[in-house]
């Protein structure tokens, strides 16, 4: 078990699989029984946790957060881009079997404020860090080497960029935007050679469009 937790590809595979384990919960609970919108607190609780007990581990995060101002400005640019992309590039052949209802945080004609604000949070806090470690970190490398540790950001192949890209579109409703947003995210890593850019990026999108949900009532981007 020691072994197993001191793996690199665990400590950047476990957090995202508990995330995605928690979605699949929250498909077989029966409509009706539970308010499963309080799964989404425990689920970003948790993998903040795991995220927390395995960052001695994330050598590409600490100590690596100092860049020029010109890597924060192409990607809070680069963020701000994908987040107008995301509520725009919503055609039918763009979603993966039709928008769906999403995460209201409404109880009758009112927001629920703890609902709205964990979700904000953890979608611009918590998730970026989360995938980012995950798509861009491990499985972009990975691709390239199983020893995904031995490759340098700025070595990874257009392959490897555009095969995680593809596949983390995929895992979202909107899998069109879900690819731009991963080719810009992958780009910002090979670019700069610091997670820390498209996470910064992703958490900005993310934020903006938590913000643009609640002021539209546009439930199905959550």
């Amino acid at each position: 078990m020691a072994n197993a937790l001191s793996n690199p590809a665990v400590a950047r595979v476990l957090p995202f699989g508990l995330y995605i384990a928690f979605l699949a919960l929250n498909s077989l609970i029966p409509e009706g029984t539970v308010d499963t919108r309080w799964l989404y607190p425990v689920r970003v609780g948790l993998v903040a946790l795991v995220l927390a007990f395995f960052w001695r581990q994330y050598d590409e995060l600490r100590g690596k957060f100092s860049m020029p101002g010109g890597f924060w400005a192409l990607g809070l640019i680069t963020g701000l881009v994908v987040f107008v992309l995301w509520v725009n590039l919503t055609a039918p052949w763009m979603l993966m079997g039709g928008q769906g209802k999403g995460f209201d945080p409404r109880d009758g004609d009112h927001i629920n404020v703890v609902l709205a604000i964990t979700r904000i949070a953890g979608a611009a806090l918590v998730v970026p860090v989360m995938e980012e470690l995950f798509w861009r970190s491990f499985v972009m490398r990975w691709i390239d080497n199983p020893k995904f540790r031995e490759i340098l950001p700025t070595a990874i192949s257009l392959k490897a960029l555009l095969l995680s890209s593809v596949v983390f579109g995929l895992e979202h409703n909107e899998w069109f935007a879900g690819i731009l947003a991963g080719l810009a995210y992958g780009w910002l890593y090979r670019v700069t050679g610091n997670l820390w850019v498209p996470i910064v990026s992703h958490a900005l999108t993310n934020g903006l469009l938590g913000m643009w949900v609640l002021y539209t009532a546009s439930w199905q981007f959550w």
